[in-house]
């Protein structure tokens, strides 16, 4: 029987992981922090889940959480794209500093199998091709064009891009503190393979929704902040035109090439590290997103606003090729049908900032 460690099991993401496993048969315990910025007011752990009560930067608490266990599932992490630099502390040493200490723990314990969550956002922009077909990688977008409404990415001769999907191998190009923490979590990963001979795989999520997300903080998903508007009477306000490419991919999706990885590190690829993406396979713009919200919850319209984020990126969708082929994981959720229920389900707690 597999023994699992899912470090921030009481997240979002981390929950929905514990719930598959625990449907496999598995033996699961979670260390979390119970940061108040995430979970709001209360948790009731699971009675079939050994709970550990402690930052994962806690070494004595984590050397307790990793005694026995097979394989960890490194889900704990400051997410979003963050309200202003002043977060950046809390990024690297939520998310570096504390990768560092549990892979440190986990080499003293022997444990020599580890899934890491890690995002999109390592990628930096998207893929494109210019006009004669060529990858393009375009540079980071100007304010000035920002401010004019030209949100697309051009070439060097002003013509329009082509979005494309991107796959692991391309460039990685992190554009804010977030996706700087996020690529140094699988840089961290891939030294301690090379110091302890141990596996890693890193998921690099695409934009997972789904029910329990948080809602009223500026650190959640755009599906969050859209719903939490709706819940409070609003019209969900989508930035730039709205027509921002991305992938949408199911937290249950997202949970369940999470356990094809940990099993994966488990087959004998002893001593490496791989990198995949986790997407649902279907672009969909952002504005979709908000229309479909406001329409299975009978909310208000959404309002394109033209506002931006000086860090976000135009367009940005998953080539999930690499992990249907090697680890044979599939999505189960369409976009419609994710949209659906999401509408319907409860979101986490109110957060305290």
């Amino acid at each position: 029987m597999t023994r699992l460690l899912v470090t921030g099991g009481a997240g979002f993401i981390g929950s929905a992981i514990v719930e598959t496993a625990l449907a496999r048969g598995w033996r699961v315990r979670v260390l979390d922090s119970l940061r108040p910025d995430v979970h709001g007011a209360g948790y009731l752990p699971d009675p079939r889940v050994e709970f550990v009560h402690a930052d994962v930067r806690d070494r004595n608490a984590l050397a307790v959480a990793l005694f026995g266990v097979d394989v960890v599932s490194h889900q704990a992490a400051k997410v979003g794209l963050g309200v202003d630099f002043s977060d950046a502390p809390d990024y690297v040493g939520s998310n570096d500093h504390g990768t560092a200490v549990l892979l440190a723990g986990m080499a003293e314990a022997g444990v020599r199998r580890l899934v890491v969550a890690s995002s999109m956002v390592v990628y930096g922009e998207g893929n494109y091709r210019d006009a004669a077909g060529r990858a393009a990688r375009p540079e980071p977008r100007r304010v000035e064009d920002l401010d004019a409404g030209r949100f697309d990415p051009v070439d060097e001769q002003g013509e329009l891009l082509e979005p494309v999907l991107i796959r692991e191998d391309a460039p990685l190009d992190p554009r804010n503190v977030y996706a700087v923490s996020k690529l140094t979590q699988e840089y961290l990963a891939n030294a301690w393979v090379r110091a302890t001979g141990g596996t890693a795989i890193a998921l690099r999520y695409h934009n997972v929704y789904g029910p329990g997300m948080p809602q009223n903080t500026p650190y959640a998903g755009v599906a969050s902040l859209f719903r939490s508007a709706i819940t409070r009477g609003e019209a969900p306000r989508v930035f730039e035109d709205g027509r921002q490419r991305r992938d949408f991919v199911h937290s249950r999706d997202v949970a369940s090439a999470n356990l094809a990885a940990i099993e994966a590190t488990g087959a004998g690829s002893v001593g490496t590290f791989r990198a995949f993406n986790v997407g649902s396979g279907e672009v969909h713009t952002i504005g979709e997103l908000a229309e479909q919200l406001s329409r299975h919850t009978g909310g208000l319209a959404p309002v394109v606003t033209g506002e931006y984020r000086l860090g976000d990126v135009r367009h940005i969708t998953a080539s999930s090729e690499r992990l249907r082929t090697e680890l044979g994981w599939r999505p189960s959720i369409s976009f419609e049908d994710g949209m659906r229920e999401f509408a319907a389900s409860p979101l986490r707690r109110a957060v305290r900032g």
